[in-house]
């Protein structure tokens, strides 16, 4: 395994190359962009590289999924990171283009929805064509194959062409999560401010089926940060699920979670514990009363001496 390579979504210039570069450990490592999120994926997977970012969850179009269903698929990955980063537009043109010249646009199929009202106030009749990534796209430009590209104000200089429109978003405060995914090892110790990432397929449809698998974190106190339905490929009607939790594999309150997810699902697939991004332990919310850790061991230890006669 190349310890000193990281992949990411490609091509120069993406949301996600400015994402990794956030991270301190990205400053010593060999940085590859990739054609695409299952080529960043597989890089890892083969031991070309030790780790590849990619994108997860937009606040505006929900979960990236590309990421979700590779990380579902294939052979086992893990989180060990996430990146959360502010996301922003420009419009990329070729110099001497006007707002009015512009008939065809380009951008990553993440972005759309998150300028569709911007096109729709400021250039109605432009035609959309959806790029392999928003770099990629700005690249397209440069090649003349559009007019411009919705992308990241620095990818410009890369590509030879100027931000026509700059602070392009539909939704304020719009954010991308990205998550740093290498082959499976032990988890890094709990934070205290900490996600878990699972996938659950179900032994059958039937009612209340959810329920009962979002019953197993209700009842222990784990609350749910995300949850997405993705097709499994065996037909309509037949999901799995992405979920993030609050907390560590090492809580007993979720880890008693996913023993129960366990014994009631046809397969739970463990994508990793790591810490939460923008969060500081003292953001984190007091766990329900009886989930904490130490509540769990005094009910164990009751029942160890309920079994002893010693209750």
């Amino acid at each position: 395994m190349s310890a000193t390579r990281f992949t990411y979504l490609g091509p120069e210039g993406t949301f996600t190359e400015a994402a990794l570069r956030t991270l301190p450990e990205a400053a010593t490592r060999e940085l590859v962009p990739m054609v695409s999120v299952p080529a960043a994926l597989d890089a890892v997977r083969t031991g070309e590289a030790a780790a590849a970012l990619v994108p997860i969850e937009n606040s505006v179009e929900g979960g990236v999924t590309a990421t979700l269903d590779e990380l579902a698929g294939g052979e086992p990955l893990m989180i060990y990171r996430e990146v959360l980063l502010p996301i922003a537009f420009a419009l990329l043109v070729r110099p001497g283009t006007k707002l009015s010249d512009v008939k065809t646009v380009t951008g990553h199929p993440v972005a759309q929805p998150q300028v569709r009202n911007w096109l729709r106030a400021n250039l109605p009749e432009a035609l959309w064509e959806s790029a392999a990534s928003n770099a990629d796209g700005a690249r397209l430009v440069q090649e003349g194959r559009f007019d411009a590209a919705f992308a990241g104000e620095f990818a410009a200089a890369t590509y030879g062409l100027v931000p026509l429109v700059t602070e392009i978003h539909d939704a304020e405060n719009a954010e991308t999560r990205f998550v740093l995914v290498g082959r499976p090892a032990r988890p890094a110790s709990p934070t205290g401010a900490d996600k878990t990432s699972v996938v659950l397929w179900q032994r059958d449809d039937h009612p209340g089926g959810l329920m009962e698998l979002l019953q197993e974190f209700a009842i222990r106190g784990v609350n749910l940060m995300l949850l997405q339905s993705r097709p499994t490929g065996a037909g309509i009607g037949n999901y799995c699920f992405a979920i993030d939790a609050e907390g560590h594999i090492a809580d007993r309150r979720v880890s008693e979670a996913l023993m129960g997810l366990k014994r009631i699902c046809l397969d739970v697939r463990f994508l990793g514990s790591y810490p939460r991004a923008g969060v500081e332990l003292a953001d984190v919310s007091e766990t329900l009363p009886g989930t904490s850790d130490t509540a769990f061991m005094a009910a164990a230890d009751w029942l160890a001496r309920s079994q002893d006669g010693r209750a």
